[in-house]
């Protein structure tokens, strides 16, 4: 799943940027005089400079445009996932999971009819214990390993945002009037990548 993806390459990133870090400490700090010298030979102060081998810095500048270029896409240029309303026996239904996020995480239904989402909760995270429908007046518990229905009627078209209960992860429901061609609005991908 691409949100492991994610995560992984920003820790990578975290411990490759540490350890160049610590490394530069480490190469920088006075080393104990040895104590087969005589005392009158005189310490220097000045830092030495350790050249490192050309192939440890073509890695190291690779792997942090690489990771870089990630983040880029991942935040400005992936497309979250859209997913139009089923509709059946009268009311349009769609299927969240939560895992990492909530895919989709934006959902296309019409105005004037009645709505069910099934968030299948699959993370243990606590961030993602509840949901969130502000214009909705809604606020519901989502248990792991289980589906939680959460219906209502979407009066006016417009885009109405859903959150996790600390308001990191987000997603939309974009209500559409009866006569309006399908279509759907981007919103940016990183709000569904937040971590907690």
């Amino acid at each position: 799943m691409i949100n492991k993806t994610a995560i992984i390459g920003s820790i990578v990133s975290l411990g490759l940027g540490l350890g160049i870090a610590s490394g530069i400490a480490v190469a920088q700090t006075p080393h104990k005089m040895n104590e087969m010298q005589s005392p009158d030979t005189e310490q220097t102060v000045q830092f030495r400079r350790i050249e490192q081998p050309l192939g440890n810095k073509v890695f190291v500048t690779l792997g942090g445009l690489g990771l870089i270029g990630l983040e880029i896409w991942w935040f400005l240029l992936s497309k979250p996932k859209s997913r139009q309303a089923t509709t059946q026996g009268g009311i349009q239904e769609v299927t969240v999971t939560v895992d990492g996020g909530y895919e989709p995480s934006q959902i296309v239904v019409q105005a004037g009819q009645p709505v069910r989402l099934n968030f299948d909760r699959k993370d243990t995270s606590s961030c993602l214990e509840e949901v969130r429908f502000p214009d909705f007046h809604i606020a519901k518990e989502l248990p792991l390993n289980q589906t939680t229905a959460i219906e209502f009627t979407p009066d006016k078209a417009g885009i109405y945002e859903f959150t996790c209960g600390m308001n990191m992860f987000r997603g939309m429901v974009e209500v559409q009037s009866g006569g309006q061609a399908t279509k759907t609005i981007q919103i940016p991908s990183h709000q569904g990548v937040k971590s907690c």
